[in-house]
């Protein structure tokens, strides 16, 4: 069955850091582009950062610029969200989506199913 898992979430105090993994299994991610979004309670689900299939283009959302990146390991089939200076707006349900080329991030060929981020003291 293929599906991606999140991993890495859990409760951090604001200044911290978390490292999420997005590890796809039933298919190999060589050739998707992944995206990192995120939803808080009562608001919409929101775009992080994506990465392309090679590494060569990656994206931020303004409000995380210089604190977050995103990374890829084709070879253990996985993205990585490498999350600093975490603060309170930054409390979310984090999920991964793999897209293949052409397909809209609105409709990406598969989503993880979350973990949570909780930034608080």
């Amino acid at each position: 069955q293929a599906q991606l898992v999140e991993s890495g979430g859990g409760l951090v105090q604001p200044g911290g850091s978390l490292r999420l993994s997005c590890t796809a299994s039933g298919f190999t991610l060589d050739y998707y582009g992944i995206g990192w979004f995120r939803q808080a309670p009562g608001k919409e689900r929101e775009p992080v950062s994506c990465i392309t299939y090679n590494s060569d283009t990656t994206y931020y959302a303004d409000s995380v610029k210089g604190r977050f990146t995103i990374s890829r390991d084709n070879a253990k089939n996985t993205v990585y969200l490498q999350m600093n200076s975490l603060n309170a707006e930054d409390t979310a349900v984090y999920y991964c989506a793999a897209r293949s080329p052409g397909r809209p991030w609105l409709h990406p060929d598969y989503w993880g199913q979350g973990t949570q981020v909780t930034v608080s003291s």
